[in-house]
């Protein structure tokens, strides 16, 4: 199982950096055309999309890596003990937050498809297409905002914070800038 949740997340990971790698071909692509006098403006909507969609399926791989925001001022100074504790109350509040905001995306999405939501911009496309991003990348960031919270109930240590101990071991500051 492990090793499948951690593909899971590479998967998810690489699809947000794919999602990138569009967003600079499609306005590499707009500004050439524009230069040649062809009418661009759908591209802005699709951009758009594909900036939700990059932001969203990589949320899962880069909690998991260390790469959220986390205040860890207070955190440092505990005893491994009341560490631990707070972990797994950071944890299971979160879980609660990020399950919601799952599930509220889901709903919304779907209501989307049954409403047969369209696009307002230039490309009249089903809202539910692009909203797919919001609510797969949402499921994906509570399933690993969940599991991180089952590794530290069984005693373990965090993989994000694990994986910013490694980084810092061989050097490598930097995420903490």
């Amino acid at each position: 199982m492990r090793r499948w949740l951690d593909r899971l997340y590479l998967a998810a990971g690489a699809l947000g950096a794919l999602f990138i790698a569009l967003i600079c071909a499609l306005m590499i692509a707009q500004s050439i055309m524009r230069e040649l006098g062809v009418r661009t403006g759908a591209i802005n909507d699709v951009v758009a999309w594909f900036c939700a969609a990059a932001a969203f399926f990589a949320m899962a791989h880069a909690f998991k890596h260390g790469d959220f925001v986390r205040v860890t001022l207070l955190l440092e100074k505990l005893p491994p003990r009341r560490r631990r504790q707070l972990e797994v109350l950071s944890l299971a509040i979160g879980s609660v937050a990020v399950a919601y905001l799952a599930w509220s995306a889901c709903l919304f999405t779907y209501e989307s498809w049954e409403f047969n939501d369209i696009a307002q911009g230039l490309l009249p496309l089903p809202m539910w297409i692009p909203q797919m991003s919001f609510a797969i990348g949402s499921v994906l960031l509570f399933i690993a905002v969940l599991d991180e919270f089952i590794i530290v109930l069984r005693g373990g240590v965090p993989t994000f914070v694990r994986e910013v101990e490694e980084r810092h071991a061989r050097g490598d500051f930097s995420s903490d800038i």
